[in-house]
């Protein structure tokens, strides 16, 4: 029997469908069509809703591989921790950890830096965030001064915001290209155009070129931690979108910043293959510069090798979403070459390490020191010196460089965690053994490049 009244919006409501930007071509083929009751439900089928997935009743279990050592350090771990439990209740995880180098970002609920996180057949774009896959590589040159690559590297790299010009380009990989033009999300010319420019630069923050010697064999490394610049964050902001959508549609009580896609659908296949053509374009990126350092000094390489620390991990139906924190696994690492690399600070050793996977550690280690304040506090609390005299205090017998000129006190050694204790967590908990240091000769991090950036220039010659 065909209907003999137009089937309206409310019709579907009651039918248990969630309004859409179906319903309008979805009523006008009903009605167009005056489909029978039997026939407009299996027309309908096609839109039923996902089953609406709750939240978890109670917190699931986490390790916790922290402790506070003082006063601030206490304030620190308690807004890791409460953060956590928050975000452990989320339909997806199964399993987590929070390391010794943990600090908070973001609203209550967030992954923590220096937190892992173990989903279930879904990819969380927010728990590795817009840095994605941001990395370290280790090169050995050898017996090479220290200074001369130092030098050399100084020449090669690229920080502060934006790209390179067309003039200064590193050559972009045919194969990696091809890569991006058969992604649907990397297609883009906008994409394409500034994974182009930013290839071969490391941007600003913590990121850094690092060079020093190593303790067990006196070789000079070159070190650079950086992530997928532009592109990586314009993967992310797509990828947000699509969890998103796949939110509104199935969780809506799941926090925004912890939305999912589905690994079994045609968004998370797509997005997941996205993720490891960034990682191929990070490596890249860290190859380029280590690479023109060493042809600048006509050296050849005595090893390389490399790691994320904040990426996602796939082991078959599992996805370990590290927000910093270090790869131990070999199972992670596809491409694994040798240990793995932990820095801690512009005047500390960074850690090269092996180790095991435990119950508590989930094959992840630390990815560095941490932070117990902000930036911002951090700032306030050298307020009573100049700029300069923290940074003589604090790089002494170190060559320092920041790229822009201006000296960020906010990267200094006092702005993050204290390292012997970050070390000591790391013995107590489990976390990787130490097997050589890479002791600093010196460095190069972006600096305050906004202090003297055009914008501020100019509003500072309009006051």
């Amino acid at each position: 029997m065909k209907n003999k009244t137009n089937i309206t919006g409310k019709t579907l409501i009651d039918l248990g469908f969630r309004s859409g930007k179906w319903f309008p071509e979805a009523l006008a083929h009903i009605n167009t069509n005056q489909l029978n009751t039997a026939d407009m439900l299996a027309y309908l089928e096609q839109f039923r809703p996902a089953p609406i997935v709750d939240l978890h009743a109670e917190s699931i279990p986490f390790s916790i591989n922290i402790k506070a050592e003082n006063e601030l350090e206490t304030e620190n771990v308690h807004s890791v921790l409460s953060s956590m439990h928050e975000l452990m209740k989320t339909p997806t995880i199964v399993d987590g950890a929070v390391m010794p180098d943990a600090c908070p970002t973001g609203p209550k609920g967030t992954i923590p830096v220096g937190g892992v996180i173990v989903a279930k057949n879904a990819i969380h774009p927010g728990m590795h965030s817009a840095d994605i896959c941001c990395s370290v590589m280790l090169t050995d040159f050898g017996t090479a001064n220290p200074k001369t690559v130092l030098d050399a590297a100084h020449a090669s790299t690229h920080f502060g915001p934006g790209g390179r010009d067309r003039n200064s380009q590193y050559r972009f990989p045919t194969a990696l290209l091809n890569a991006f033009e058969n992604n649907f999300l990397l297609k883009d010319s906008a994409m394409i155009q500034v994974a182009r420019a930013h290839l071969g630069t490391q941007g600003d923050g913590n990121h850094f070129l690092f060079v020093g010697k190593s303790k067990k064999t006196g070789n000079t490394m070159l070190i650079t931690h950086h992530g997928s610049r532009a592109p990586g964050a314009r993967l992310y902001a797509k990828g947000m979108k699509i969890a998103e959508r796949f939110r509104k549609e199935i969780s809506p009580d799941t926090k925004k910043q912890n939305a999912w896609i589905p690994f079994d659908t045609e968004e998370g296949q797509t997005y997941w293959d996205a993720l490891q053509i960034i990682r191929s374009w990070t490596k890249t990126n860290h190859e380029v510069l280590h690479n023109a350092t060493l042809a600048a000094l006509g050296i050849e390489a005595h090893d390389r090798y490399w790691n994320e620390h904040n990426f996602v991990f796939k082991d078959n139906d599992l996805f370990y979403h590290a927000k910093g924190a270090t790869p131990l696994d070999a199972k992670f690492m596809p491409d694994i070459t040798g240990p793995r690399l932990i820095p801690l600070n512009m005047a500390e050793p960074v850690l090269i390490v092996t180790g095991e996977t435990t119950p508590t550690n989930l094959g992840f280690a630390p990815h560095g020191a941490g932070r117990n304040m902000s930036r911002t506090q951090h700032k306030r609390t050298k307020a009573a010196f100049t700029d300069e005299a923290v940074f003589m205090e604090e790089t002494k017998g170190l060559d320092v460089r920041f790229f822009s000129k201006e000296i960020d006190v906010s990267e200094l050694p006092s702005a993050y965690k204290n390292a012997a204790t970050v070390r000591k967590q790391m013995d107590e908990f489990n976390l990787g053994t130490v097997i050589d240091e890479v002791m600093p000769y010196g460095c190069i991090m972006a600096g305050d490049w906004q202090k003297n950036a055009p914008w501020r220039k100019k509003r500072n010659k309009n006051t």
